[in-house]
């Protein structure tokens, strides 16, 4: 007898595929059809002709500082080391790195900032390269998250929860919009680590994952070299042609399961080595960039050559765009300046700054950013207030989620904008707020996808994205 348990754990099509209950199966099936996956791709999607048609998010994992890159606040060099005001905090809680501190003394940056483009968007003097696309970018001074610590904001970021389990951004995407390229992922991921010695956060598989959606549309992991997809390639003495027999002949047996209990967990598992086969001719042709000319490079920077670097993951994200791959993200660690914040975040830009602009300017010289969005950014800000000791040459900053800045660019996003404000110490926002949900239901919108309708009924609820909230950044639209 089956239990209500036992009923959970099977998959619906396995029970209807393993019943004889005949007319009663297809009374079944009737009312259970509406709590089926609405297939890939969701026949209805986009819901309205969309701006974009894939996105690259560069991903700084660890949390850039918004007071040394983005939020300028020249007058708090007139209050250097003095406590913040009870009444700019009122109350809200701290990390435990700080809260036992006796002060919570207020650092100004030790960088200056100047306008850039015609827009006169203000970006630190760490950001060179950046500037030059500044009236590409739509920066957001204003975002906001719950989460106060780097696992569940980042899983915040990405999933639009903090527990883990649910799916990710990407493949949100790839289940709403499937892939363009059949002989590639619809969903990739790289990950760089810094080059000076800093505090890289640990990043888990997980954020890239599909949770509950089906698992064809969890992230590929891309690693650095001319093998950059794990267990690809044959091993020796296994032709093309063994292996084309081979997939063709477990494809078969899994066939027979699939006859007899329509799980839908075997129909995936079909599809992946399919692909798999597929890039084992496209991927290495992909990660061979022998062919691009002295000058693409240069102008990605000194660490372009380098496999593995945010610089090389940044040329692969372009030509893995020009090859129709729906969502690319790249993560680069290290941003979690706690202390020796100067810097720390100077070689972190080092890394960042050149190849983000290279690749904006890229994709707009190809033709590819008026359908391509870019996305840059963390998973929460930085205190105003230093942690440990500060000197006029040094600080570090705690994890900050009321106040924080991101930028986008490209397809569908108004150029030279800033959106929002902080107060006068960059705690908390005053104008415009934007939170994590509502940067999400934004991105959905520019891919043609209205975030309230893109759902997937799992164990008896419908979920989304941006849970039962999200309003679109209207000010961010073209």
């Amino acid at each position: 007898m089956f239990t209500s348990n036992t009923l959970r754990n099977v998959a619906r099509r396995q029970f209807l595929g393993r019943s004889s209950l005949g007319i009663g199966t297809a009374a079944l099936a009737s009312l259970l059809g509406r709590d089926a996956p609405a297939s890939d791709g969701l026949n209805k999607l986009p819901h309205f002709p969309a701006r974009a048609r894939r996105i690259i998010w560069l991903t700084q994992a660890g949390a850039p500082s918004q007071l040394e890159l983005f939020d300028h606040k020249p007058h708090l060099k007139e209050r250097f080391n003095q406590d913040l005001p009870d009444s700019v905090r009122q109350g809200q809680r701290l990390t435990g790195m700080t809260s036992g501190q006796a002060r919570l003394p207020v650092a100004p940056s030790a960088y200056s900032f100047r306008q850039c483009g015609e827009s006169g968007m203000w970006l630190s003097e760490l950001l060179p390269h950046t500037a030059r696309i500044a009236d590409h970018m739509c920066l957001i001074r204003s975002l906001h998250t719950e989460a106060i610590n780097h696992d569940p904001a980042m899983t915040l970021l990405q999933t639009g929860h903090q527990i883990a389990g649910r799916p990710s951004l990407g493949a949100w995407l790839s289940y709403g919009l499937g892939s363009e390229n059949e002989n590639l992922p619809a969903y990739v991921v790289m990950i760089s680590r810094p080059s000076g010695p800093t505090n890289a956060q640990p990043l888990h598989e997980r954020m890239w994952g599909a949770g509950f959606l089906p698992s064809r549309h969890q992230g590929v992991r891309f690693s650095p070299g001319k093998d950059p997809v794990l267990f690809l390639s044959n091993p020796p003495g296994i032709t093309a042609d063994r292996r084309r027999s081979m997939i063709d002949d477990l494809a078969a047996l899994n066939r027979l399961k699939l006859a007899d209990y329509q799980d839908p967990k075997t129909q995936a598992r079909i599809d992946q080595y399919e692909l798999a086969f597929r890039m084992q001719s496209t991927v290495p042709e992909l990660a061979d960039v022998s062919n691009e000319p002295k000058s693409v490079f240069d102008h990605y920077g000194p660490e372009s050559q380098k496999p593995g670097t945010f610089a090389a993951n940044c040329l692969l994200a372009r030509r893995l765009a020009e090859r129709g791959v729906r969502f690319i993200q790249l993560y680069h660690r290290g941003w979690d300046q706690h202390n020796n914040l100067p810097s720390g975040i100077k070689s972190q830009c080092y890394d960042v700054d050149q190849p983000t602009a290279a690749l904006v300017e890229e994709l707009d010289m190809r033709g590819l950013l008026e359908d391509t969005l870019v996305v840059w950014g963390g998973e929460f800000g930085r205190t105003v207030y230093s942690q440990g000791t500060l000197t006029s040459e040094n600080y570090g900053r705690d994890h900050h989620p009321r106040c924080f800045s991101m930028w986008m660019a490209g397809a569908g996003v108004k150029p030279g904008c800033t959106i929002g404000e902080t107060d006068d110490y960059s705690y908390s926002v005053v104008r415009d707020p934007v939170h994590i949900h509502d940067l999400n239901a934004t991105v959905l919108h520019l891919l043609g996808m209205d975030h309230t309708r893109l759902t997937f009924r799992h164990q008896g609820r419908d979920y989304r994205l941006t849970d039962v909230h999200g309003e679109l950044v209207t000010g961010a639209l073209a």
